[in-house]
């Protein structure tokens, strides 16, 4: 069995999004400048962390309103593997291309246990909502964290680590690597 990873790119203020995130504007306002270097890799060290995000993970955790505003994106579908929408509003499974999507209700470990069966011996990736990266750190779940930090300042947006009542947490920087477009940071958790 993998691990379970939070990967998110994040400008360098804290947010993983521009304000007004709404379906059309899954990113925000301005939020596309955070994903320069993952949809146009000009370099090594971008198109490495690219290659490791996709050849690594077998399974990605999401929100429903990260569901919601990616149904606006049509045809395009940039996941390629199984999804897991953990969500309190049951929904039928949806397919899109390669990838397919379950609605999960019955809470953050079985959205979990899914995603691993799913995922096999590759890693568990939540690539999809601030709230739900919080509640997988609040409750201990996750292994390593793979933030990517773009050089941009928004001001406002939806903030990766709100974390009220999780405590202070170390970690251990295990690789950091950088690019014009941004620093790639993996931190795997002091337990």
């Amino acid at each position: 069995m993998g691990k379970l990873l939070v990967e998110m790119t994040m400008s360098l203020d804290g947010f993983i999004s521009g304000p007004d995130v709404r379906v059309g504007q899954p990113l925000g306002l301005e939020g596309e400048r955070l994903h320069e270097w993952l949809f146009s890799p000009d370099n090594d060290v971008d198109r490495e962390a690219t290659d490791e995000i996709f050849d690594t993970s077998g399974a990605v955790l999401m929100g429903r309103r990260v569901f919601d505003t990616i149904e606006g994106w049509g045809d395009e579908d940039p996941f390629g593997r199984p999804c897991f929408v953990v969500t309190h509003r049951a929904h039928e499974e949806r397919v899109r291309g390669a990838t397919t999507y379950t609605f999960v209700t019955a809470g953050l470990t079985d959205a979990l246990e899914r995603a691993q069966a799913a995922a096999g011996e590759k890693d568990v990736t939540i690539m999809g909502g601030a709230q739900l990266a919080q509640q997988y750190l609040g409750a201990g779940l996750v292994d390593e964290l793979r933030i990517h930090v773009a050089p941009v300042l928004f001001g406002a947006g939806t903030r990766l680590f709100d974390l009220a009542g999780m405590g202070q947490t170390d970690l251990e920087l295990t690789r950091c690597t950088s690019s014009p477009k941004a620093s790639h940071l993996r931190y795997a958790f002091a337990r």
